[in-house]
């Protein structure tokens, strides 16, 4: 991994890096564990110690011996990995130097203040007390955006944008979000009318034990590896910890387990993602993952591509009747798992209306980040754009509104188009592998899932950050982002 020279500018970077990542380890446990296992008496001092954590790895990110180094090294005779790993560290080395660390932890400690708030007032739907809380954050989203975008020479929501989505503009998800919505929601009228009659499926009531048994299983059959991971509950499901230490997490719905099921099958996908990342290359930068709709297209591919087919619930169905004691034909699975219904929740989304609830978060971002949107004006923004684009009224229905998300409460703006392209990769992966090894639907049937996996591994986990996102697609697919493959596959799977 590093220069054969143990003295080398990049060897003395390497081992750097390598320390920062060991203070984001633990970073991302204190994330696990707030949302998991903390009381909720602990979130003051919490936050305060986990703000000085971020303060210290982003001095650790800005130290003044980093940039005449990454120069020096630049010079040094690297091999393509570590050459690349150099690329990686200079991006990372140039995103935390532009904002100031006062900035950083100030932005922390508050973030972790209106969380912890957020999932109280949520809860009771009490969006005047949520609100404050969430306009001061904004201010200092605004004000991150700001400095971002004046150090890159860039517009303030792209600058949020490339923290998640590095090349990413707005200009071109304005383009790919405006061809979707110029046919989405004509599909979703017509895929609801067309599911008029179709079977309706009981849903019996099953205990969160039960269920969570049966998740177990199914991520052992997605390949999870769980001497490296385990699996909790949260409010909001999420995959975080670090690649040799996974921490997942879901939620039950004891009337519908549907919802929890399909919740550990995404973060799953995630999880696989970074489980297969490259072990040799560990606590680097170019070990890592290469962008969040990268990350989310794993994720989708296992919840979409694989888990709503007729071969995946084929294979679920002795799990359910083992641990749930229903029986439930694959025949009444895929009515329950491809029924498209507008609805509130974003995570609770079919993957026909989901892009709707993206379309709605993008445009309400680009406002609340430029300022033609007021945080105080959110509820009605939010209630207009969900009334024309899924035909729902969310007036007065804060928790299932405009506060239903985590992520606007941690201040974390640009992250929500990942969604939408993660969707758009995995139908493209999706399409890429059948080229060469036939129907995914029919592998997963015949018990072939792992040559899926070995694809992905080949093709995606194991190249981490070797590539750019556009490079990574179209070595794997033979194109850059193409839109049209999600269109085609929803297409597919419900006009058929």
């Amino acid at each position: 991994m590093a220069n054969s020279n143990s003295n080398s500018h990049y060897s003395k970077l390497s081992q750097h890096f390598q320390k920062i990542s060991h203070f984001e380890h633990l970073s991302a446990l204190g994330d696990w564990d707030q949302a998991t296992m903390m009381p909720s008496g602990g979130s003051e001092a919490r936050g305060a110690a986990m703000a000085e954590l971020a303060g210290h790895i982003h001095e650790l990110k800005t130290a003044d011996f980093i940039e005449e180094t990454l120069n020096l090294a630049a010079d040094e005779v690297l091999n393509k990995e570590q050459a690349a790993n150099l690329r990686e560290m200079q991006y990372q080395y140039f995103q935390a130097n532009i904002v100031p660390a006062s900035l950083v932890q100030s932005k922390t400690q508050l973030a972790y203040q209106c969380e912890h708030a957020w999932r109280v007032q949520r809860k009771n739907n009490d969006w005047q007390g949520f609100k404050p809380n969430l306009e001061a954050l904004i201010t200092l989203v605004r004000e991150e955006a700001a400095i971002r975008a004046q150090a890159q020479n860039i517009t303030p929501y792209d600058a949020l944008l490339s923290k998640f989505e590095p090349d990413m503009t707005t200009r071109r998800l304005e383009k790919v979000f405006g061809s979707l919505k110029s046919w989405l929601p004509q599909m979703i009228t017509q895929v609801q009318a067309n599911q008029r009659n179709d079977l309706k499926v009981e849903i019996p009531s099953f205990s969160a034990k039960k269920q969570e048994a049966l998740g177990r299983d199914v991520m052992s059959f997605l390949g999870f590896d769980f001497t490296q991971g385990r699996l909790d509950t949260s409010s909001h499901p999420f995959c975080g910890g670090v690649p040799g230490d996974i921490r997942l997490t879901t939620r039950f719905d004891e009337t519908d387990f549907t919802q929890g099921l399909m919740g550990v099958i995404h973060e799953t996908g995630h999880a696989r993602y970074e489980q297969g990342l490259p072990k040799q290359w560990r606590g680097q930068p170019v070990g890592g993952h290469r962008s969040m709709a990268i990350h989310e297209s794993q994720s989708l591919f296992c919840e979409m591509q694989l888990g709503r087919g007729a071969g995946f619930l084929s294979q679920l169905e002795p799990l359910i009747s083992q641990h749930l004691g229903a029986e439930l034909d694959s025949q009444a699975l895929t009515a329950l798992y491809t029924r498209v219904e507008s609805g509130f929740i974003r995570v609770d989304a079919d993957e026909v209306t989901y892009p709707c609830h993206i379309l709605l978060r993008f445009e309400a971002e680009k406002g609340l980040v430029d300022g033609s949107l007021a945080v105080a004006d959110l509820p009605d923004f939010w209630a207009e754009n969900m009334q024309n684009l899924l035909g729902v009224d969310t007036r007065g229905n804060y928790q299932n509104g405009c506060m239903q998300d985590i992520h606007w409460a941690v201040g974390e703006l640009g992250y929500f188009p990942s969604y939408t392209l993660g969707a758009m990769y995995a139908a493209q992966f999706r399409y890429a592998i059948e080229k060469s090894l036939g129907s995914v639907d029919a592998l997963v049937a015949q018990g072939k899932i792992q040559v899926i996996f070995d694809w992905l591994e080949q093709n995606i986990w194991s190249k981490g950050c070797l590539l750019s996102t556009d490079a990574l697609v179209k070595q794997a697919t033979g194109e850059p982002l193409n839109p049209e493959y999600f269109k085609r596959h929803l297409e597919q799977r419900y006009l058929k």
